[in-house]
């Protein structure tokens, strides 16, 4: 029984680990939508409540600035930037995703009595978090506050409905004297670890080019010479370095 317990959290912690972002983090004030003609942010706190990027023109709040050409190139070099980035931070969003329920299928599939209940338990758990993603981090829209912990939150939400097949399983399997599921347990961890370990590797690369991009969207508003009314800059995206210090602010 420790023993399932310990693989389904094996399973987990191979999950935060791909879901990791490679140690950087993303914060922002900001919701974000990207619409054909635009990147839009808007947020609750003034000033700056309402923020668009449009081709290199901005506008804050009730009027457009009016801005240099260099900051104009950096408007237009910022929402660039972005359109480019959100369709790979949703692909990474679901390829951590893929990596969590293939770690916990293969714990289940190794445990479970009834390994087609356990799958379908498992199919309907990730179409949860599939809806979740797609509301967290679209090639249109973005929230960042979401994403981090919804991953996590629908693994640790599928693990307890797992756990009595799991463990079942190990017991059905130690009193009847299954020697194929008992050998197979034996080995189980490694199993998981060879299967997450590769996947999870080449998603913490796709994760730190990934974070580069984001700092160097991070540097472009910092290299902003426009300021808010009360003196302040334009603060719209904060990346903070796996050292624990922001890249830019």
């Amino acid at each position: 029984m420790r023993r399932a317990f310990a693989l389904a959290v094996l399973a987990l912690g191979g999950v935060n680990a791909a879901a990791s972002e490679a140690g950087c983090r993303v914060e922002s004030d900001y919701e974000l939508t990207l619409d054909p003609r635009s990147l839009i942010l808007v947020r609750d706190a003034a000033p700056a409540k309402a923020v668009v990027m449009r081709q290199g023109r901005l506008f804050v709040d009730d009027a457009w600035v009016n801005l240099d050409a260099e900051d104009s190139r950096r408007i237009a070099a910022f929402e660039q930037g972005t359109r480019e980035a959100m369709p790979e931070a949703q692909a990474i969003g679901r390829a951590a995703a893929d990596i969590a329920f293939a770690a916990l299928g293969e714990v289940a599939a190794g445990f479970s009595s009834d390994p087609r209940a356990t799958h379908d338990k498992l199919a309907a758990a990730r179409g949860k978090l599939d809806a979740r993603l797609t509301a967290a981090v679209s090639p249109h829209r973005f929230d960042g506050r979401d994403l981090g912990t919804d991953i996590s939150e629908a693994v640790a939400e599928a693990i307890p409905s797992l756990i009595g097949d799991i463990v079942g399983g190990a017991i059905s399997a130690a009193f009847t004297g299954d020697k194929s599921r008992l050998e197979r347990m034996e080995h189980l961890d490694a199993e998981v670890e060879a299967a997450v370990t590769p996947r999870a590797a080449m998603l913490e690369s796709r994760a730190s080019a990934l974070c580069q991009r984001l700092q160097a969207l991070d540097a472009i508003e910092d290299g902003l010479e426009f300021r808010l009314p009360d003196g302040r800059r334009l603060d719209v995206l904060r990346v903070v370095a796996p050292s624990g210090a922001a890249a830019g602010h």
